[in-house]
């Protein structure tokens, strides 16, 4: 407790106070969700406090303009909020804390700690919405990056500063895979944002990488489900405004963002909310573009030599590939892996569909005989799962293809490199040497 009073201390005398009026208005009406406030014309992204009736006080966020009134959607319930109820300003608009303090914490979408330990000193301010960069100003993706999963080093090798993106329905592994690469992949930093999922996933996730020797090097940013869209969406925001800090120092981030989905489909609550009418799918064009804004933060810097390595999970609903959001993310990452419900039914994990997944920059960071080796395999893959029915009837007879007929031969040894156990890891030099040992033991 004393050590707490001391950090508050510290942070008001640090504090630049501000000599003007504190800037206050009222509540005019409520519709659901939504509050139009009177008296307070703040910019967009600002926080507000609205006063309850039990006197605790609730945060809101401006969100647009209507007739004179700032409209403000709350960062929690509507309950106890009454008529005239009065609203002051807080905070600085648009920027968010930061700092060293965020390693080894977990927090949610305001930098308030959520994993019982004291209250963070962030003295740095970033804007919430990234600093954008010149196209030159980022660097191309050059050296490999060590995810610690085999069929993803070898297969679709990724590169410091690419942006991956994980599709797949529920419950085909999305989170277990990248539980595994948060915990091994090779980063100075690993930020790791975790929207719109089950609060029992969120706990899990923390307890078990706050403890282990890596907890120091992981920041967690969370907002379960049932948290307002705008804290939802505020959350993405700031993990990735704490990726671009660590960035700005020269540091390798990993920045996982789990799931994509919920940000866009937080993003189409607020777009609808504010009447503006649905397109693909029901999801109006403010909605995806946010994807491509949020997706656009992670890169290379030339300028400080750091990267921001982004991998974005993306929930097909209903398995469907063509889905707005799936589409959206496809065409503006780097590459992509795809999960197979039909593989994780068997018990294949992970369960990557090979043939569809791809890393579009891993021509530039393998090896020639590393290229040739992986195109062979994605071959071999790609007819044994084509012709599966049909040699599972027994209708096939060996001899009608080469190509097939070679897979048939090698399946063993093929699933054997493509499946991993569940929490191990495998690194990029022990990856690529067991896939050309595939085929080293082919001509012996």
């Amino acid at each position: 407790m004393i050590a707490e009073l001391q950090l508050d201390l510290a942070r008001m005398r640090s504090a630049r106070l501000n000599a003007g009026p504190v800037l206050t208005g009222r509540v005019v009406a409520c519709d659901g969700g939504l509050v139009e406030v009177a008296g307070l014309p703040l910019p967009i992204g600002s926080l507000g406090a609205v006063e309850t009736m039990d006197g605790s006080g609730c945060l809101a966020e401006v969100i647009g303009f209507r007739a004179g009134h700032s409209l403000m959607m709350l960062l929690g319930d509507t309950v106890l909020l009454h008529p005239r109820a009065v609203v002051r300003a807080v905070g600085r608009p648009g920027e968010v804390r930061v700092g060293d303090a965020l390693l080894g914490r977990a927090v949610d979408g305001l930098g308030e700690p959520i994993d019982g330990g004291p209250r963070l000193d962030l003295p740095l301010s970033w804007p919430l919405s990234g600093k954008r960069e010149h196209a030159l100003e980022r660097a191309s993706v050059a050296a490999p990056f060590d995810c610690g999963i085999r069929a993803i080093n070898a297969l679709a090798t990724m590169g410091v500063g690419q942006r991956l993106g994980i599709m797949a329905g529920s419950g085909v592994g999305k989170s277990v895979l990248i539980d595994t690469i948060a915990g091994h992949a090779l980063a100075d930093v690993t930020v790791v944002a975790l929207i719109g999922e089950r609060a029992r996933e969120v706990s899990d996730f923390v307890s078990r990488h706050m403890a282990g020797r890596r907890s120091g090097g992981i920041v967690v940013v969370a907002v379960p489900a049932d948290h307002a869209p705008n804290l939802r969406l505020r959350a993405a925001q700031y993990a990735s405004a704490i990726a671009e800090y660590f960035r700005e120092q020269g540091k390798r981030v990993l920045l996982i963002l789990d799931s994509l989905t919920r940000v866009a489909h937080a993003a189409r609550e607020l777009a609808l909310v504010l009447g503006e009418p649905g397109a693909a799918r029901g999801y109006p064009p403010s909605a995806l573009a946010a994807i491509t804004r949020l997706v656009e933060r992670a890169g290379n810097s030339a300028r400080t030599g750091g990267a921001v390595t982004g991998i974005y999970t993306v929930l097909a609903d209903g398995d469907d590939a063509s889905d707005p959001v799936v589409d959206t993310a496809r065409a503006i990452m780097d590459g992509h892996i795809l999960l197979s419900r039909g593989l994780a039914e068997r018990g294949h994990y992970p369960a990557i569909d090979v043939p569809a997944s791809l890393s579009r920059v891993m021509d530039d960071l393998v090896t020639p005989e590393h290229a040739q080796a992986a195109r062979r395999l994605r071959a071999l893959i790609a007819a044994r799962e084509q012709n599966r029915d049909l040699v599972m009837m027994g209708a096939y007879r060996a001899g009608s293809d080469r190509l097939l007929d070679e897979a048939l031969a090698q399946s063993a040894a093929i699933d054997a490199f493509l499946t991993q156990p569940r929490g191990s890891a495998e690194s990029l030099a022990a990856s690529q040497a067991a896939l050309l040992g595939l085929w080293d033991t082919d001509r012996d």
